[in-house]
């Protein structure tokens, strides 16, 4: 697995060794020992998710106050512009953000740490999101942090207006946000 350092350290891009031939391909997708060396420590998974969006779609950013997740996330069809931005205040890349294209075709992952609000937009027609998580989803502690906040400035490619749920749309600007120590 080659392992990607990002502008935020913590996050990683992970390419998958891939072995292919005219009949399709092999790919390890998660590996506890190579998953460890890449992060530096032990990481354990309690739940997987899977969710398809249309084109527009834009889901989060999301994080939990209490029960933080870390999230192993990969994109099995389509494509999404994934962002993760750092909430642990006591961070030196606090309030930071990074975004990577995930897709079924360069089969990039990326390593989300606890302590990181998280969410992505569909750029093609439609996407399969599948993700691993350190911890289970607790409804009354998630948080959105507003996608759209002038503080942070993410560059979404959006073709027009995005698909928010309402919670989405409503999000909290980082200046008034609920962080991490």
């Amino acid at each position: 697995m080659n392992v990607i350092r990002t502008a935020v350290p913590d996050v990683l891009v992970l390419e998958p060794r891939v072995f292919g031939d005219d009949r399709g391909f092999f790919m390890e997708t998660w590996n506890r020992k190579a998953l460890a060396e890449a992060v530096g420590r032990e990481v354990e998974f309690v739940q997987d998710n899977h969710s398809r969006s249309v084109k527009g779609v834009l889901r989060g950013l999301h994080y939990q106050v209490e029960q933080a997740q870390g999230k192993l996330v990969r994109v099995v069809a389509g494509e999404v512009y994934d962002v993760a931005v750092d909430l642990r205040r006591s961070s030196p890349t606090f309030g930071k953000w990074v975004a990577e294209r995930l897709s079924e075709a360069n089969r990039r992952m990326m390593w989300v740490p606890a302590g990181f609000a998280h969410g992505f937009l569909v750029v093609s027609g439609r996407a399969d999101f599948l993700y691993k998580t350190t911890d289970y989803y607790a409804p009354k502690h998630e948080r959105t942090l507003l996608w759209n906040d002038p503080a942070l400035g993410i560059p979404w490619p959006l073709e027009g207006e995005p698909l928010l749920k309402a919670n989405d749309a409503s999000g909290t600007p980082l200046a008034r946000a609920e962080t991490y120590p």
